[in-house]
């Protein structure tokens, strides 16, 4: 992402940046304070099996937790026997599993990837073999280019299709039997998908799949982040929420809208409220006026209506945007104890009231600044990935990976303190079994923690990468590689396994 001028910001809203005079002034302070380890709770896995990981976060709250057993456990991780897979393209994202799922005439323990162009794959956990391969039509037409998708696919709760999206900005519906598509689908959720690209996860709230574009390497205008949701029964179009030109309500040629970026880039993208009914999103550089223009905020939006219920922009929003300084680079998570977080490239973790994230009630969008808490993120740059959330017995403990590090922080009396860091690199963690994974995108390889020490306590092989990160369920790693920058048409999956 480059730095751009912002695009019709008013003067109102000018005045209200250097004043700090339309919401709550920012904390000045964003240290960062600190607690024992130990304030984080024992863990033990629960006595229900995980045998599923139906979408990137495991669920639509972007939790990133699964309490249950895995088969993996502190005494035979480092045992685990390893697969590599070579694919016909990049996993530039998270897969998907499903146990026991009918594929192909039979019942198989099923992986499922999409590739950078477009490619969506069934594979056997145990053996790594293609059970079937959909390719979009036109596929030659954008392979080898710049043209492509990071959205990690999304299982069906019936268990019979997957959701998967291609760089010409199609969702499809496929069936988890042979990966065909869906009567009724695909549905197209931009007019312009060489500019807005589909690169956050696939969400779902109830009866529908949510999609959102952000932009390509380089922000070359004109493109407008926004949100589709898609009726999963007909493959019908439901909503549009546009985060440029936000009085429109349906898919916009970007060009004629005068306002460009704000791209929803993140790799959770829409994050659901539990309980559904009502998503949070952040975005990238944009122009901001709290009317029609969010640039650097983040929004909470009703389902089905997508109607803009209240909103965060941090008081130094035009700076965050001539600087290239995306507030969206990840998306928010919900804390619980009425708390949400998030992070940026500025490299500052904000934490905001769920109830009112600018700090007034929900209704006001034009105020700046709000929130209630700022500190370091934990290598001091930007983060790109999505932090998981362990809530247990009362407690919050959050787990954030950057480029720089890996850090455990817990909630106490609606405040975040750090509980250990270390400087080990990382994508977006997950926590499994009562393990912590984080894929280090440097060097390689999966480390695994117990979530109360920064000390690995084994790491599994691998080669380096880009955003892709780890699933853990039904005694199986699956960890994708490689960047989909390089516009690489072949890459690696590996599967580690219980033997």
């Amino acid at each position: 992402m480059r730095a751009r001028l912002p695009i019709g910001l008013g003067a109102a809203a000018v005045v209200c940046v250097m004043a700090a005079a339309c919401g709550s002034a920012t904390p000045a302070d964003s240290s960062t304070p600190t607690i024992a380890p130990s304030a984080i709770p024992a863990v033990a896995a629960g006595a229900t099996r995980v045998l599923d990981w139906p979408e990137f976060g495991l669920d639509p709250q972007r939790s990133g937790v699964a309490t249950g057993s895995t088969g993996i456990t502190a005494g035979n991780v480092a045992q685990l026997h390893r697969l590599r897979v070579a694919l016909p393209g990049t996993v530039d994202s998270s897969p998907v599993y499903l146990h026991g799922v009918a594929v192909a005439g039979a019942s198989h323990d099923t992986i499922v990837v999409t590739t950078t162009y477009g490619r969506t794959l069934a594979l056997d956990a145990s053996t790594g073999k293609t059970l079937w391969a959909f390719t979009p039509p036109g596929y030659s037409s954008w392979a080898g280019s710049a043209q492509i998708t990071t959205t990690s696919p999304l299982a069906d709760p019936g268990r019979q299709f997957v959701y998967a999206a291609s760089p010409n900005g199609l969702i499809h519906k496929l069936s988890l039997q042979n990966g065909s598509e869906a009567s009724g689908w695909p549905v197209r959720v931009t007019l312009e998908p060489r500019r807005e690209k589909l690169a956050a996860a696939l969400n779902i709230d109830g009866r529908y799949v949510i999609a959102t574009t952000g932009g390509y390497f380089g922000d070359a205008p004109p493109y407008q982040g926004h949100v589709a949701l898609i009726d999963r029964s007909s493959g019908r179009l439901a909503g549009v929420f546009n985060t440029l030109c936000a009085n429109r309500r349906a898919l916009i040629v970007p060009s004629s809208c005068s306002a460009s970026d704000s791209a929803i880039l993140s790799r959770g993208g829409a994050v659901v409220e539990p309980g559904g009914g009502r998503i949070l999103l952040d975005t990238g550089n944009g122009p901001w006026n709290g009317s029609t223009n969010f640039g650097d905020s983040v929004l909470e939006l009703s389902v089905p209506g997508l109607r803009l219920r209240q909103s965060f922009t941090p008081v130094n929003q035009a700076h965050l945007n001539e600087t290239d300084t995306d507030l969206g680079s990840s998306a928010p998570a919900v804390l619980g104890g009425d708390r949400v977080m998030l992070a940026g490239k500025d490299g500052i973790l904000r934490v905001l009231a769920l109830s009112r994230l600018n700090g007034h009630a929900p209704g006001n969008t034009r105020a700046l600044g709000g929130e209630l808490q700022r500190l370091q993120i934990p290598g001091g740059g930007e983060l790109f990935s999505a932090p998981a959330v362990w809530r247990h017995g009362g407690h919050t403990t959050a787990f954030v990976a950057d480029e720089g590090g890996t850090a455990a922080y817990v909630l106490r009396g609606g405040r975040l303190l750090r509980a250990w860091q270390n400087s080990n690199p990382g994508t977006s963690p997950v926590m499994a079994g009562g393990l912590l994974y984080v894929y280090d995108l440097h060097q390689g390889g999966v480390n695994v923690y117990r979530p109360s020490s920064p000390r690995p306590l084994a790491k599994l092989p691998g080669s380096s990468g880009h955003w892709n990160s780890p699933i853990v369920a039904d005694g199986h790693v699956v960890e994708p590689e490689g960047n989909g920058n390089d516009h690489s048409q072949s890459g690696t999956l590996d599967i580690f396994s219980v033997r």
